[in-house]
């Protein structure tokens, strides 16, 4: 089985996670977006209560915040670690407050989709973002100014 020159390899690692931060954060932003604008922060607040979720107004704020921004930001490739980071902590307060209750893998309201969506997030947190994000542009210019100030 022959493999791809180690310089395919990277551009095709760069453009899967490239699409990966951007199909992960497209599903988050629609989510984020839907908490924020198309339900409410005070029905979703009030869903959140009715669910049981602690701290429910906090909780919808944090979630549509995250879900929305940090949405944003994998998509961009931009603090990308942090975003990571704070989808997957949105996704454990999902699943265990609200999906984990369902008891059923592949049911109405299941987890599965909240233990994917987490699971990507932390993966791109560890990872990082690729050669194509912000985060690699921000990183190169200062490796760059570094290298041209010795």
């Amino acid at each position: 089985m022959s493999r791809l020159p180690s310089g395919a390899a990277t551009h095709a690692r760069d453009l899967v996670l490239l699409i990966a931060r951007v199909g992960v954060g497209v599903v988050f932003v629609a989510h984020g977006w839907q908490k924020f604008r198309t339900n409410g922060l005070t029905a979703t607040a009030g869903g959140f209560e009715q669910m049981g979720v602690p701290a429910p107004t906090l909780s919808a704020y944090y979630a549509a915040g995250a879900e929305l921004i940090a949405g944003a930001a994998l998509i961009l490739g931009l603090l990308t670690s942090v975003a990571g980071v704070l989808l997957a902590l949105d996704m454990v307060g999902a699943f265990l407050f609200v999906h984990l209750s369902n008891g059923v893998f592949v049911a109405e309201g299941g987890w599965e989709l909240v233990v994917v969506l987490g699971l990507a997030a932390l993966t791109l947190a560890a990872v990082g973002p690729g050669r194509y994000s912000v985060d690699r542009i921000l990183t190169r210019s200062t490796a760059d100014r570094a290298t041209l100030s010795v």
